[in-house]
Protein backbone atom coordinates (compact mmCIF):
# COMPACT_ATOMS: atom_id res chain seq x y z
CA UNK A 1 0.00 0.00 0.00
CA UNK A 2 1.53 3.34 -1.00
CA UNK A 3 2.34 5.66 1.85
CA UNK A 4 1.53 8.60 -0.40
CA UNK A 5 -2.23 9.20 0.04
CA UNK A 6 -3.60 8.48 -3.39
CA UNK A 7 -6.08 10.62 -5.30
CA UNK A 8 -7.32 7.59 -7.23
CA UNK A 9 -9.15 4.48 -6.09
CA UNK A 10 -7.14 1.39 -6.90
CA UNK A 11 -7.73 -2.28 -6.31
CA UNK A 12 -5.30 -3.54 -3.70
CA UNK A 13 -4.70 -7.17 -2.87
CA UNK A 14 -4.00 -8.17 0.72
CA UNK A 15 -4.41 -6.04 3.82
CA UNK A 16 -5.54 -2.49 3.15
CA UNK A 17 -4.10 0.52 4.98
CA UNK A 18 -6.88 1.93 7.19
CA UNK A 19 -5.57 5.46 6.64
CA UNK A 20 -6.42 5.30 2.92
CA UNK A 21 -9.11 7.80 1.91
CA UNK A 22 -10.86 9.04 -1.22
CA UNK A 23 -10.21 12.46 -2.68
CA UNK A 24 -13.10 14.72 -1.66
CA UNK A 25 -14.63 17.70 -3.39
CA UNK A 26 -15.46 20.69 -1.21
CA UNK A 27 -16.83 24.09 -2.12
CA UNK A 28 -13.89 26.38 -2.47
CA UNK A 29 -15.41 29.85 -2.49
CA UNK A 30 -13.34 32.92 -3.33
CA UNK A 31 -9.61 32.38 -3.33
CA UNK A 32 -7.22 34.98 -1.99
CA UNK A 33 -3.74 35.83 -3.17
CA UNK A 34 -1.16 33.81 -1.26
CA UNK A 35 2.30 35.17 -0.49
CA UNK A 36 4.89 33.17 -2.45
CA UNK A 37 8.60 33.04 -1.68
CA UNK A 38 10.58 31.77 -4.66
CA UNK A 39 14.04 30.32 -4.53
CA UNK A 40 16.37 32.40 -6.74
CA UNK A 41 17.09 30.19 -9.74
CA UNK A 42 19.06 30.38 -12.97
CA UNK A 43 17.11 31.87 -15.90
CA UNK A 44 17.07 28.56 -17.74
CA UNK A 45 15.28 26.91 -14.84
CA UNK A 46 12.98 29.78 -13.87
CA UNK A 47 9.97 28.82 -15.96
CA UNK A 48 10.14 25.19 -14.96
CA UNK A 49 10.55 25.91 -11.26
CA UNK A 50 8.32 28.95 -10.61
CA UNK A 51 5.45 28.14 -8.27
CA UNK A 52 2.20 29.41 -9.72
CA UNK A 53 -1.02 29.30 -7.75
CA UNK A 54 -4.24 29.58 -9.70
CA UNK A 55 -6.26 32.14 -7.76
CA UNK A 56 -9.02 32.40 -10.38
CA UNK A 57 -10.05 28.79 -10.79
CA UNK A 58 -13.21 28.35 -12.81
CA UNK A 59 -14.08 25.20 -10.88
CA UNK A 60 -16.28 25.69 -7.81
CA UNK A 61 -14.96 22.45 -6.34
CA UNK A 62 -11.89 22.00 -4.19
CA UNK A 63 -10.06 18.69 -4.52
CA UNK A 64 -8.32 17.68 -1.29
CA UNK A 65 -8.20 15.07 1.47
CA UNK A 66 -8.93 16.36 4.95
CA UNK A 67 -6.05 15.92 7.41
CA UNK A 68 -8.48 15.28 10.30
CA UNK A 69 -10.40 12.25 8.98
CA UNK A 70 -11.10 9.67 11.71
CA UNK A 71 -8.48 6.94 11.80
CA UNK A 72 -9.59 3.39 11.04
CA UNK A 73 -6.40 1.85 12.32
CA UNK A 74 -6.84 -1.74 13.57
CA UNK A 75 -3.65 -1.80 15.67
CA UNK A 76 -3.70 -3.65 18.97
CA UNK A 77 -0.95 -4.58 21.39
CA UNK A 78 0.45 -8.03 20.68
CA UNK A 79 -1.22 -8.38 17.26
CA UNK A 80 0.71 -10.35 14.62
CA UNK A 81 2.79 -8.31 12.19
CA UNK A 82 1.80 -10.78 9.48
CA UNK A 83 -1.69 -9.25 9.38
CA UNK A 84 -0.38 -5.68 9.11
CA UNK A 85 -0.84 -3.79 5.80
CA UNK A 86 2.37 -1.88 6.56
CA UNK A 87 6.02 -2.68 5.97
CA UNK A 88 8.10 -3.07 9.11
CA UNK A 89 11.53 -1.52 8.62
CA UNK A 90 14.16 -3.16 10.83
CA UNK A 91 16.87 -1.08 12.53
CA UNK A 92 20.33 -1.49 11.05
CA UNK A 93 23.84 -0.92 12.38
CA UNK A 94 25.40 2.14 10.72
CA UNK A 95 28.70 1.56 8.87
CA UNK A 96 31.86 3.40 9.91
CA UNK A 97 31.67 5.55 6.77
CA UNK A 98 28.08 6.55 5.93
CA UNK A 99 26.94 6.25 2.28
CA UNK A 100 25.13 9.58 2.65
CA UNK A 101 23.79 11.86 5.39
CA UNK A 102 20.39 10.12 5.47
CA UNK A 103 22.10 7.30 7.37
CA UNK A 104 22.62 9.74 10.24
CA UNK A 105 18.90 9.76 11.02
CA UNK A 106 17.94 7.84 14.15
CA UNK A 107 19.95 6.32 17.01
CA UNK A 108 19.90 9.65 18.87
CA UNK A 109 21.49 9.91 22.35
CA UNK A 110 19.74 9.65 25.72
CA UNK A 111 21.12 12.21 28.18
CA UNK A 112 20.61 12.49 31.95
CA UNK A 113 19.28 15.87 33.14
CA UNK A 114 21.15 16.73 36.34
CA UNK A 115 20.61 20.27 37.66
CA UNK A 116 17.06 21.18 36.66
CA UNK A 117 15.23 18.27 38.39
CA UNK A 118 17.01 19.11 41.67
CA UNK A 119 16.00 22.77 41.35
CA UNK A 120 12.36 21.69 40.96
CA UNK A 121 12.55 19.26 43.89
CA UNK A 122 12.07 16.09 41.84
CA UNK A 123 13.19 12.77 43.33
CA UNK A 124 13.06 10.68 40.15
CA UNK A 125 15.62 10.41 37.35
CA UNK A 126 14.97 12.60 34.27
CA UNK A 127 16.39 11.50 30.91
CA UNK A 128 16.21 13.45 27.64
CA UNK A 129 15.98 11.82 24.22
CA UNK A 130 17.89 14.39 22.14
CA UNK A 131 16.26 14.26 18.71
CA UNK A 132 18.12 17.35 17.50
CA UNK A 133 21.10 15.04 16.84
CA UNK A 134 19.33 13.79 13.70
CA UNK A 135 20.91 14.89 10.40
CA UNK A 136 18.38 17.67 9.73
CA UNK A 137 18.23 18.76 13.35
CA UNK A 138 14.86 17.41 14.49
CA UNK A 139 12.68 14.41 15.27
CA UNK A 140 10.86 15.04 11.97
CA UNK A 141 13.83 13.69 10.00
CA UNK A 142 12.67 10.20 10.98
CA UNK A 143 9.20 10.50 9.47
CA UNK A 144 10.41 12.43 6.42
CA UNK A 145 12.81 9.69 5.40
CA UNK A 146 10.31 6.94 6.20
CA UNK A 147 7.52 8.58 4.16
CA UNK A 148 9.81 9.11 1.17
CA UNK A 149 11.27 5.59 1.21
CA UNK A 150 7.90 3.89 1.80
CA UNK A 151 6.53 5.82 -1.20
CA UNK A 152 9.54 4.77 -3.28
CA UNK A 153 9.11 1.12 -2.26
CA UNK A 154 5.44 1.29 -3.25
CA UNK A 155 6.33 2.75 -6.66
CA UNK A 156 4.32 5.91 -6.02
CA UNK A 157 7.32 8.27 -5.90
CA UNK A 158 9.53 8.14 -8.99
CA UNK A 159 12.67 9.96 -10.20
CA UNK A 160 11.79 13.44 -11.44
CA UNK A 161 8.65 13.73 -9.29
CA UNK A 162 7.86 16.65 -7.01
CA UNK A 163 7.33 16.42 -3.24
CA UNK A 164 4.89 18.97 -1.74
CA UNK A 165 4.21 19.21 1.99
CA UNK A 166 2.28 21.53 4.31
CA UNK A 167 4.40 21.82 7.45
CA UNK A 168 5.41 24.02 10.37
CA UNK A 169 8.99 23.70 9.12
CA UNK A 170 10.82 20.71 10.60
CA UNK A 171 9.10 18.10 8.42
CA UNK A 172 9.84 20.37 5.50
CA UNK A 173 13.52 20.47 6.40
CA UNK A 174 13.58 16.67 6.72
CA UNK A 175 11.88 16.25 3.34
CA UNK A 176 14.10 18.87 1.70
CA UNK A 177 17.14 17.04 3.07
CA UNK A 178 15.93 13.74 1.62
CA UNK A 179 14.97 15.43 -1.66
CA UNK A 180 18.42 17.04 -1.94
CA UNK A 181 20.16 13.69 -1.50
CA UNK A 182 17.75 11.72 -3.70
CA UNK A 183 17.21 14.36 -6.40
CA UNK A 184 13.53 15.29 -6.07
CA UNK A 185 12.02 18.74 -6.49
CA UNK A 186 10.62 19.89 -3.13
CA UNK A 187 7.97 22.54 -2.39
CA UNK A 188 7.24 23.42 1.23
CA UNK A 189 4.08 25.31 2.28
CA UNK A 190 4.30 26.84 5.76
CA UNK A 191 2.50 29.48 7.88
CA UNK A 192 4.05 32.94 8.19
CA UNK A 193 4.55 32.56 11.97
CA UNK A 194 7.36 30.07 11.43
CA UNK A 195 10.88 31.40 11.93
CA UNK A 196 13.04 32.87 9.16
CA UNK A 197 15.80 30.46 10.19
CA UNK A 198 13.61 27.59 8.96
CA UNK A 199 13.02 29.43 5.67
CA UNK A 200 16.76 30.02 5.23
CA UNK A 201 17.59 26.35 5.88
CA UNK A 202 14.91 25.20 3.43
CA UNK A 203 16.23 27.55 0.76
CA UNK A 204 19.78 26.34 1.35
CA UNK A 205 18.57 22.75 0.79
CA UNK A 206 17.06 23.77 -2.55
CA UNK A 207 13.41 23.73 -1.52
CA UNK A 208 10.88 26.21 -2.89
CA UNK A 209 8.77 27.94 -0.25
CA UNK A 210 5.20 29.19 -0.12
CA UNK A 211 4.09 31.19 2.97
CA UNK A 212 0.46 31.28 4.09
CA UNK A 213 -1.44 33.33 6.72
CA UNK A 214 -0.97 31.98 10.24
CA UNK A 215 -4.55 32.93 11.09
CA UNK A 216 -6.07 30.77 8.31
CA UNK A 217 -8.02 27.74 9.59
CA UNK A 218 -6.66 24.38 8.48
CA UNK A 219 -9.74 23.74 6.28
CA UNK A 220 -9.52 27.14 4.58
CA UNK A 221 -8.25 27.28 0.97
CA UNK A 222 -5.71 29.86 2.18
CA UNK A 223 -4.19 27.59 4.88
CA UNK A 224 -0.91 25.75 4.40
CA UNK A 225 -2.90 22.53 3.93
CA UNK A 226 -5.28 24.12 1.41
CA UNK A 227 -2.54 25.76 -0.65
CA UNK A 228 -0.49 22.54 -0.72
CA UNK A 229 -3.43 20.66 -2.24
CA UNK A 230 -3.99 23.39 -4.82
CA UNK A 231 -0.34 23.11 -5.86
CA UNK A 232 -0.62 19.32 -6.06
CA UNK A 233 -3.64 19.59 -8.34
CA UNK A 234 -1.77 21.96 -10.65
CA UNK A 235 1.76 20.47 -10.78
CA UNK A 236 2.14 17.20 -12.76
CA UNK A 237 3.74 14.19 -11.04
CA UNK A 238 3.58 15.84 -7.64
CA UNK A 239 2.79 14.16 -4.32
CA UNK A 240 1.72 15.28 -0.89
CA UNK A 241 3.22 12.71 1.46
CA UNK A 242 0.75 14.06 4.05
CA UNK A 243 2.28 13.74 7.51
CA UNK A 244 -1.18 14.26 9.05
CA UNK A 245 -2.59 11.05 7.54
CA UNK A 246 0.39 8.98 6.44
CA UNK A 247 0.82 5.81 8.57
CA UNK A 248 4.57 6.01 7.90
CA UNK A 249 4.61 8.90 10.38
CA UNK A 250 3.75 6.94 13.57
CA UNK A 251 5.32 3.76 12.15
CA UNK A 252 8.73 5.48 11.95
CA UNK A 253 8.56 6.04 15.71
CA UNK A 254 6.99 2.67 16.52
CA UNK A 255 9.77 0.83 14.66
CA UNK A 256 12.75 2.99 15.67
CA UNK A 257 12.28 5.75 18.27
CA UNK A 258 10.33 3.61 20.72
CA UNK A 259 12.71 0.67 20.30
CA UNK A 260 15.74 2.91 20.86
CA UNK A 261 14.22 4.31 24.06
CA UNK A 262 13.44 0.86 25.44
CA UNK A 263 16.94 -0.34 24.59
CA UNK A 264 18.70 2.72 26.05
CA UNK A 265 16.69 2.43 29.26
CA UNK A 266 16.97 -1.37 29.49
CA UNK A 267 13.18 -1.47 29.42
CA UNK A 268 12.88 0.51 32.66
CA UNK A 269 10.62 3.54 32.06
CA UNK A 270 7.99 4.79 34.49
CA UNK A 271 6.83 7.81 32.50
CA UNK A 272 7.45 9.38 29.10
CA UNK A 273 6.63 13.00 28.25
CA UNK A 274 6.31 14.30 24.68
CA UNK A 275 4.69 17.21 22.88
CA UNK A 276 1.89 16.55 20.39
CA UNK A 277 1.89 18.02 16.88
CA UNK A 278 0.79 15.81 14.01
CA UNK A 279 0.71 13.06 16.61
CA UNK A 280 3.16 10.73 14.89
CA UNK A 281 5.86 10.78 17.57
CA UNK A 282 3.49 10.51 20.49
CA UNK A 283 1.31 7.83 18.87
CA UNK A 284 4.22 5.68 17.69
CA UNK A 285 5.98 5.84 21.07
CA UNK A 286 2.85 5.62 23.21
CA UNK A 287 1.96 2.28 21.70
CA UNK A 288 5.04 0.89 23.39
CA UNK A 289 4.87 2.60 26.82
CA UNK A 290 2.93 4.87 29.23
CA UNK A 291 2.93 8.51 28.09
CA UNK A 292 2.02 12.08 29.02
CA UNK A 293 0.99 14.24 26.05
CA UNK A 294 1.79 17.95 26.09
CA UNK A 295 -0.42 20.41 24.20
CA UNK A 296 -0.02 24.22 24.16
CA UNK A 297 -2.81 26.54 25.30
CA UNK A 298 -4.70 27.56 22.15
CA UNK A 299 -4.51 24.06 20.63
CA UNK A 300 -7.35 21.49 20.76
CA UNK A 301 -5.46 18.17 20.86
CA UNK A 302 -5.78 17.44 24.59
CA UNK A 303 -8.49 15.39 26.28
CA UNK A 304 -10.89 15.84 27.99
CA UNK A 305 -12.18 18.75 25.91
CA UNK A 306 -12.49 20.96 29.01
CA UNK A 307 -8.69 21.25 29.05
CA UNK A 308 -8.79 23.11 25.74
CA UNK A 309 -11.10 25.90 26.90
CA UNK A 310 -9.17 29.19 26.67
CA UNK A 311 -9.39 32.65 25.17
CA UNK A 312 -6.10 32.07 23.37
CA UNK A 313 -6.25 31.30 19.66
CA UNK A 314 -2.54 31.55 18.83
CA UNK A 315 0.74 30.69 20.53
CA UNK A 316 4.42 31.27 19.81
CA UNK A 317 5.82 27.74 20.32
CA UNK A 318 6.34 26.08 16.93
CA UNK A 319 5.78 22.51 15.81
CA UNK A 320 3.23 21.36 18.40
CA UNK A 321 -0.52 21.85 18.75
CA UNK A 322 -3.19 22.21 16.05
CA UNK A 323 -6.69 23.51 15.45
CA UNK A 324 -7.76 20.05 14.21
CA UNK A 325 -7.14 16.43 15.24
CA UNK A 326 -4.69 14.84 12.74
CA UNK A 327 -5.69 11.39 11.53
CA UNK A 328 -2.46 9.78 12.76
CA UNK A 329 -2.91 11.02 16.34
CA UNK A 330 -4.32 8.18 18.44
CA UNK A 331 -5.40 9.96 21.62
CA UNK A 332 -6.67 6.71 23.13
CA UNK A 333 -3.12 5.51 23.91
CA UNK A 334 -2.16 8.67 25.81
CA UNK A 335 -2.59 8.29 29.57
CA UNK A 336 -2.86 11.96 30.51
CA UNK A 337 -2.49 15.44 29.01
CA UNK A 338 -0.71 18.57 30.21
CA UNK A 339 -1.56 22.04 28.84
CA UNK A 340 1.51 24.25 28.47
CA UNK A 341 2.03 27.97 27.92
CA UNK A 342 4.61 29.95 25.97
CA UNK A 343 6.26 31.58 28.97
CA UNK A 344 7.15 28.35 30.77
CA UNK A 345 8.17 26.73 27.48
CA UNK A 346 10.69 29.35 26.39
CA UNK A 347 12.09 29.96 29.85
CA UNK A 348 12.63 26.21 30.30
CA UNK A 349 14.37 26.01 26.90
CA UNK A 350 16.74 28.76 27.99
CA UNK A 351 17.28 26.89 31.27
CA UNK A 352 18.11 23.65 29.39
CA UNK A 353 20.69 25.55 27.35
CA UNK A 354 22.25 27.40 30.28
CA UNK A 355 22.18 24.67 32.96
CA UNK A 356 22.43 21.44 30.96
CA UNK A 357 24.22 22.61 27.81
CA UNK A 358 21.47 21.24 25.56
CA UNK A 359 21.04 23.50 22.52
CA UNK A 360 17.36 22.73 22.08
CA UNK A 361 14.30 24.52 20.65
CA UNK A 362 11.12 25.92 22.15
CA UNK A 363 9.01 22.75 22.07
CA UNK A 364 11.79 20.97 23.97
CA UNK A 365 11.22 23.48 26.75
CA UNK A 366 7.49 22.73 26.54
CA UNK A 367 8.04 19.02 27.13
CA UNK A 368 10.59 19.53 29.90
CA UNK A 369 8.41 22.11 31.69
CA UNK A 370 5.55 19.61 31.62
CA UNK A 371 7.84 16.89 32.99
CA UNK A 372 8.86 19.12 35.92
CA UNK A 373 5.18 19.22 36.90
CA UNK A 374 3.87 15.73 36.14
CA UNK A 375 6.98 13.82 37.29
CA UNK A 376 6.54 15.09 40.86
CA UNK A 377 4.41 12.00 41.48
CA UNK A 378 7.38 9.71 40.75
CA UNK A 379 9.57 8.43 43.58
CA UNK A 380 13.29 7.98 44.00
CA UNK A 381 14.54 5.19 41.75
CA UNK A 382 11.84 5.81 39.13
CA UNK A 383 12.55 7.23 35.68
CA UNK A 384 10.95 9.77 33.34
CA UNK A 385 12.02 10.16 29.69
CA UNK A 386 11.40 13.48 27.89
CA UNK A 387 11.49 13.91 24.10
CA UNK A 388 13.44 17.01 22.98
CA UNK A 389 12.29 17.44 19.35
CA UNK A 390 14.60 20.02 17.78
CA UNK A 391 17.56 22.37 18.20
CA UNK A 392 18.14 26.07 18.79
CA UNK A 393 19.20 26.52 15.13
CA UNK A 394 15.68 27.43 14.02
CA UNK A 395 15.05 30.03 16.72
CA UNK A 396 18.17 32.20 16.97
CA UNK A 397 16.12 35.36 16.34
CA UNK A 398 13.33 34.30 18.68
CA UNK A 399 13.46 33.03 22.27
CA UNK A 400 17.27 33.03 22.34
CA UNK A 401 17.05 36.82 22.10
CA UNK A 402 16.49 38.68 25.39
CA UNK A 403 14.84 41.51 23.48
CA UNK A 404 12.34 39.14 21.80
CA UNK A 405 11.50 37.57 25.16
CA UNK A 406 10.93 40.98 26.78
CA UNK A 407 8.89 42.26 23.82
CA UNK A 408 6.64 39.19 23.97
CA UNK A 409 6.17 39.54 27.73
CA UNK A 410 7.91 36.25 28.60
CA UNK A 411 10.73 37.95 30.47
CA UNK A 412 11.00 41.09 32.60
CA UNK A 413 13.81 43.57 32.04
CA UNK A 414 14.79 43.38 35.69
CA UNK A 415 15.12 39.57 35.51
CA UNK A 416 17.81 39.68 32.85
CA UNK A 417 20.67 40.43 35.22
CA UNK A 418 20.71 38.98 38.69
CA UNK A 419 23.97 40.75 39.54
CA UNK A 420 24.24 44.10 37.75
CA UNK A 421 27.61 45.87 37.32
CA UNK A 422 28.41 48.80 39.63
CA UNK A 423 27.64 51.40 36.96
CA UNK A 424 24.23 49.95 35.94
CA UNK A 425 22.05 52.49 37.80
CA UNK A 426 24.24 55.55 37.17
CA UNK A 427 22.74 58.30 35.01
CA UNK A 428 24.06 59.19 31.55
CA UNK A 429 24.74 62.76 32.68
CA UNK A 430 27.62 61.47 34.81
CA UNK A 431 29.52 60.73 31.58
CA UNK A 432 29.94 64.50 30.91
CA UNK A 433 29.19 64.01 27.21
CA UNK A 434 30.21 66.80 24.84
CA UNK A 435 27.77 68.26 22.32
CA UNK A 436 27.62 66.06 19.20
CA UNK A 437 28.70 67.04 15.72
CA UNK A 438 25.58 67.74 13.64
CA UNK A 439 25.01 68.11 9.91
CA UNK A 440 22.41 70.13 8.00
CA UNK A 441 20.29 68.17 5.45
CA UNK A 442 21.49 70.46 2.61
CA UNK A 443 25.17 69.53 3.01
CA UNK A 444 26.54 67.28 0.24
CA UNK A 445 27.61 63.70 0.87
CA UNK A 446 31.17 64.55 -0.20
CA UNK A 447 31.46 67.34 2.38
CA UNK A 448 29.82 65.20 5.09
CA UNK A 449 32.33 62.38 4.51
CA UNK A 450 35.18 64.88 4.80
CA UNK A 451 33.76 66.37 8.04
CA UNK A 452 33.26 62.96 9.66
CA UNK A 453 36.78 61.78 8.77
CA UNK A 454 38.42 65.00 9.97
CA UNK A 455 36.64 64.79 13.33
CA UNK A 456 37.08 61.03 13.80
CA UNK A 457 33.35 60.20 13.77
CA UNK A 458 31.55 57.49 11.79
CA UNK A 459 28.04 58.88 12.28
CA UNK A 460 26.32 62.18 13.02
CA UNK A 461 22.76 63.46 13.61
CA UNK A 462 21.17 65.40 10.76
CA UNK A 463 19.18 68.37 12.08
CA UNK A 464 17.28 71.22 10.46
CA UNK A 465 17.91 74.89 11.22
CA UNK A 466 15.42 74.75 14.11
CA UNK A 467 17.41 71.91 15.74
CA UNK A 468 14.85 69.19 14.96
CA UNK A 469 16.47 65.77 14.48
CA UNK A 470 15.66 64.43 10.99
CA UNK A 471 17.74 61.27 11.20
CA UNK A 472 21.28 59.93 11.35
CA UNK A 473 23.92 59.67 8.67
CA UNK A 474 26.64 57.04 8.89
CA UNK A 475 29.94 56.90 7.05
CA UNK A 476 29.47 53.22 6.17
CA UNK A 477 25.99 53.73 4.73
CA UNK A 478 27.10 56.70 2.59
CA UNK A 479 30.13 54.90 1.17
CA UNK A 480 28.12 51.74 0.44
CA UNK A 481 25.39 53.78 -1.34
CA UNK A 482 27.99 55.61 -3.45
CA UNK A 483 29.74 52.36 -4.43
CA UNK A 484 26.37 50.80 -5.34
CA UNK A 485 25.53 53.79 -7.54
CA UNK A 486 22.47 54.74 -5.50
CA UNK A 487 23.75 58.26 -4.78
CA UNK A 488 26.41 60.66 -6.03
CA UNK A 489 29.00 62.55 -4.00
CA UNK A 490 27.23 65.77 -5.00
CA UNK A 491 23.85 64.59 -3.60
CA UNK A 492 22.52 66.11 -0.41
CA UNK A 493 22.99 64.06 2.73
CA UNK A 494 19.20 64.02 3.21
CA UNK A 495 19.13 61.26 0.55
CA UNK A 496 20.87 58.76 2.83
CA UNK A 497 19.24 59.42 6.18
CA UNK A 498 19.13 56.53 8.63
CA UNK A 499 15.93 56.83 10.66
CA UNK A 500 15.92 53.53 12.55
CA UNK A 501 17.75 54.50 15.72
CA UNK A 502 17.07 54.60 19.46
CA UNK A 503 16.94 57.77 21.52
CA UNK A 504 17.90 58.00 25.18
CA UNK A 505 17.85 60.87 27.71
CA UNK A 506 20.57 62.18 30.02
CA UNK A 507 18.37 61.17 32.97
CA UNK A 508 18.24 57.50 31.86
CA UNK A 509 20.39 54.79 33.46
CA UNK A 510 23.57 53.46 31.88
CA UNK A 511 21.93 50.04 32.13
CA UNK A 512 19.30 51.13 29.61
CA UNK A 513 22.03 52.37 27.25
CA UNK A 514 23.85 49.05 27.66
CA UNK A 515 20.75 47.12 26.59
CA UNK A 516 20.33 49.32 23.50
CA UNK A 517 23.98 48.87 22.47
CA UNK A 518 23.62 45.07 22.62
CA UNK A 519 21.54 45.22 19.42
CA UNK A 520 22.21 48.72 17.97
CA UNK A 521 25.47 50.27 16.84
CA UNK A 522 24.68 53.61 18.47
CA UNK A 523 22.06 55.57 20.43
CA UNK A 524 21.24 59.26 20.22
CA UNK A 525 21.30 61.14 23.53
CA UNK A 526 18.66 63.91 23.61
CA UNK A 527 18.47 66.74 26.14
CA UNK A 528 14.66 66.84 26.47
Amino acid sequence: MPSVPSSKETAVNGPVCPHAAKLHNHTNGESKVIKVDKLPLEDVEEKARTIQINTKSTSPDRKWIRPDLPSRCKWSLGASNADSPHTQVPRTVAPTILPNILHRIGETPMVRINKIPKAFGLKCEILAKCEFFNAGGSVKDRISLRMVEDAERAGALKPGDTIIEPTSGNTGIGLALAAAVKGYRCIIVMPEKMSMEKVDVLRALGAEIVRTPTSARFDSPESHVGVAWRLKNEIPNSHILDQYRNPSNPLAHYDTTAEEILEQCDGKIDMLVAGAGTGGTITGIARNQKIVGVDPEGSILAEPEELNKTDKTQYEVEGIGYDFIPTVLDRAVIDTWYKSNDEESFNMSRLLIREEGLLCGGSSGTAMAAAMNVAKELKEGQRCVVILPDSIRNYMSKFLSDKWMVDKGFLREEDLMVKKPWWWNLKLQCLNLSAPLTVLPTVTCQKTIKILKENGFDQAPVVDEAGLILGMVTLGNMLASILAGKIKLSDKVSKVLYKQFKQIRLTDDLGKLSRILETDHFALVVLV
